[in-house]
C-alpha cells in the first residue's frame, strides 16, 4: 500500500494553485479553487474557453471540488502573445476566480452541494482577511457539514471535528466562522513540517484544547452523501439535476453545456456536477447526456476513478484512463464496490473506504482489494 505523508518531510509543499503551478508531462497545470464548489456560468465559460485556446482542452473536476486547466504551454494567440500561463491568470481573475494572490492556494472549503452557501462565503471572506492563515499549507481543507473527506477542521450542527474527530465544543452558526479560523491558526503554531492535523502528534487534542475542548475518540462516521444522478429531489425542496464527468475530466463544450444549464453550478468532491433549482430538470438533463456527462444512475461509469496516467504524468507505467474506458465500455451496470485505477505503486487520488484497485505495473495490471 502506499506510504501517507509523514511528518518530517523535506520537500515544500508543492500543491498547485492559479499562481503556483505544477509541471506535469503533458505542460504547466493551474488549480482554481472553488469555496463550496460553487461557480457561476460565466465564469465556467471562461475556464471553458481557457482550457480550448491556452491549455490542452482538458478541464479536470478534483476530489475537494476545485478545478484544474491542464497543458497551460506555449504563448496565448493575439498580438499581446503572454505566456499561457500569464494570460490563465489574467483571465481568471477578470472572471472574479482569483479574490486573493495571497490566500488562492489555501481557500479549500468543501461543502454539500445542496447546503446554503451563506456559511461558506463568509468562512472565505474572514479566511482571506487573516494574513497569517496565507501560510496554511495547500492541502489543509475546511469543510461546511461532513461530507466523509475526514477534512482538518469541519462544522456540523453546532459541532467541530478537527481531522475527524469531535473537538468536544459546543459552536453556534454565528461563532463557526471564528472558531474554525482559530483552530487553523492554532494548527500553524504547533505544526513544523505537518502538512495536516491528522499528521500532526496526538494534533486534534491539542488544538481543541487551545479552544477550550477536548478532542477524543475515534474519526466520527460520516452521514452518507446524496451522490443520485439523475434528477433529484432536493432537500429543501424543488429539483436538481445531478451528473458525472467520466474519470473526472470535461471538455470545452461540456462546460459550455453545463454554463447554459444555469447561472450558477456546483462542483463535487465526487466529480459530478449539481444544477439546482431546476425548472425543467429533464431538459437539462438531456442536454448534459448529450455531451457525454453521465446522468444514468445505473451507468458502469458510476464509482470509476482514475489518476492522470500517461502521457500527463512521467512516473506512470499506462494510458490507466485509455484502459479504464475500455473496461468501462464492457460492462453494463456499475461494479459492485468503486474501481480506481493508478498508473503506478503512488496511487494518486485513490478514494477513501472499500475500492477495488488495478494498480498498473511493468507486466501489466494487478488488482487489490475487494
Amino acid at each position: 500500500m502506499p506510504k501517507p505523508d509523514a511528518p518530517g518531510r523535506t520537500r515544500p509543499d508543492a500543491c498547485p494553485g492559479a499562481l503556483q503551478v505544477h509541471e506535469a508531462a503533458d505542460g504547466p497545470l493551474a488549480r482554481v479553487r472553488l469555496p463550496g464548489g460553487v461557480i457561476r456560468a460565466e465564469q465556467l465559460r471562461v475556464l471553458a474557453d481557457c482550457a480550448a485556446t491556452l491549455g490542452n482542452g482538458v478541464i479536470e473536476l478534483t476530489s475537494r471540488g476545485n478545478v484544474q486547466v491542464r497543458g497551460l504551454s506555449g504563448t496565448a494567440p493575439g498580438p499581446d502573445a503572454a505566456p499561457a500561463t500569464e494570460a490563465f491568470t489574467a483571465r481568471i481573475a477578470a472572471a472574479g476566480l482569483l479574490p486573493s494572490t495571497t490566500h488562492e492556494r489555501v481557500r479549500n472549503i468543501v461543502a454539500s452541494p445542496f447546503g446554503d452557501g451563506d456559511l461558506v462565503d463568509a468562512l472565505d471572506r474572514e479566511l482571506c482577511a487573516r494574513p497569517v492563515l496565507a501560510r496554511l499549507p495547500g492541502r489543509f481543507l475546511f469543510s461546511i457539514g461532513d461530507l466523509g473527506l475526514e477534512a482538518d477542521v469541519t462544522y456540523v450542527e453546532g459541532r467541530l471535528l478537527l481531522a475527524g474527530r469531535d473537538a468536544g465544543l459546543d459552536v453556534p452558526p454565528e461563532r463557526a466562522v471564528p472558531v474554525m479560523l482559530d483552530a487553523a491558526e492554532a494548527f500553524l503554531r504547533l505544526r513544523t513540517t505537518e502538512w495536516r492535523i491528522a499528521e500532526l502528534s496526538d494534533g486534534p487534542a491539542r488544538i481543541a484544547a487551545t479552544l477550550g475542548g477536548a478532542a477524543a475518540g475515534e474519526v466520527r462516521p460520516a452521514p452518507p452523501q446524496p451522490r443520485q444522478l439523475g434528477v433529484v429531489a432536493q432537500p429543501s425542496g424543488g429539483l436538481a439535476v445531478q451528473a458525472l464527468a467520466p474519470l473526472g475530466r470535461l471538455t470545452p463544450e461540456q462546460a459550455h453545456a453545463i454554463a447554459w444549464s444555469a447561472a450558477e453550478v456546483r462542483i463535487t468532491p465526487w466529480r459530478t456536477v449539481v444544477v439546482r433549482d431546476v425548472a425543467d430538470p429533464e431538459e437539462v438533463r438531456q442536454v448534459l447526456e448529450a455531451v457525454g456527462l453521465v446522468t444514468d444512475p445505473r451507468s458502469p461509469w458510476l464509482g470509476v476513478t482514475a489518476c492522470t496516467g500517461l502521457p500527463g504524468c512521467t512516473r506512470a507505467l499506462a494510458d490507466v484512463r485509455a484502459d479504464a474506458t475500455a473496461w468501462v465500455r464492457a460492462r453494463t451496470a456499475p461494479a459492485d464496490v468503486p474501481v480506481h485505477w493508478s498508473g503506478c505503486e503512488r496511487r494518486c487520488g485513490l478514494p477513501r473506504g472499500r475500492v477495488r484497485q488495478m494498480v498498473a505495473t511493468a507486466t501489466g495490471y494487478r488488482e487489490e482489494g475487494p
